[in-house]
Order: structure tokens, then C-alpha cells, then sequence
């Protein structure tokens, strides 16, 4: 018997503007208060690949990517994340970057910031 993979397109119209539901707090946050959004679109069938958007409030959390790749182009807002290794990058919208495994550091938000992401864990 052959089973056929769902083969649908996950689409999310208007990004920068979706709802993304309630607010959580912060993991790891820095500064009190500080809160974020998520919003997952789409998982693999395994659970090694899976998609969204992520926005955070203004405030200094940090950061690890232990198993997972992580690649993130920002929407809007911005930040300076600062790797272990001690170099900062400035994102804004239109930044595309990865995170990738075994990465660490500190997300150091300016304006609240909502990103598009892809993890990819590693098999």
C-alpha cells in the first residue's frame, strides 16, 4: 500500500500584519516584561523542518541553537544580536540570515520585531 504525502502549499497571506494570537513570555528574557508571538505555518511530517512567524517585544533575551539550523528574514522592527564569539549583527527588514547549529548569543531588541523563519533539525 502507498501512502501519498500531503503535497498542499502552506501559504500565509499579509505576513507583516497577521494576528498572531496571544502573547507569551519571553524564555531567557533580559528585560522584564518582554514578550513574544509565534505563529507556525507548517511542520514536516517528521518534525525536522518547520516554518513561522516570530515577533518579540523590545527587551534582551538570549539565544542557543543546539540542534537546529535556524534561517530568519525579518518583516519588521529591529535588532542587534550579538554571538558568544562576540560579533554583532544589525537586522531590519529585509535581513536574511542564519542562525546556525551550535550558535549562541544574546538578541538585543530595539522595536518590536517580527521575523519569518525556517528551522531545519539536524538528522
Amino acid at each position: 500500500m502507498t501512502t501519498k504525502m500531503n503535497t498542499s502549499i502552506p501559504h500565509l497571506q499579509g505576513a507583516q500584519t497577521v494576528d498572531l494570537g496571544q502573547a507569551i513570555p519571553r524564555k531567557n528574557s533580559e528585560t522584564d516584561g518582554q514578550v513574544e508571538w509565534v505563529s507556525e505555518l507548517w511542520e514536516s511530517p517528521t518534525g525536522v523542518a518547520r516554518t513561522g512567524i516570530w515577533q518579540a517585544s523590545p527587551g534582551s533575551f538570549r539565544g542557543a541553537r543546539v540542534d537546529a539550523l535556524e534561517v530568519c528574514y525579518i518583516i519588521s522592527g529591529s535588532a542587534t544580536i550579538v554571538s558568544d564569539d562576540g560579533q554583532e549583527t544589525r537586522v531590519e527588514p529585509g535581513s536574511l540570515f542564519a542562525l546556525p547549529i551550535g550558535w549562541t548569543g544574546t538578541w538585543h531588541v530595539h522595536s518590536t520585531i517580527r521575523k519569518a523563519y525556517v528551522g531545519v533539525t539536524e538528522a
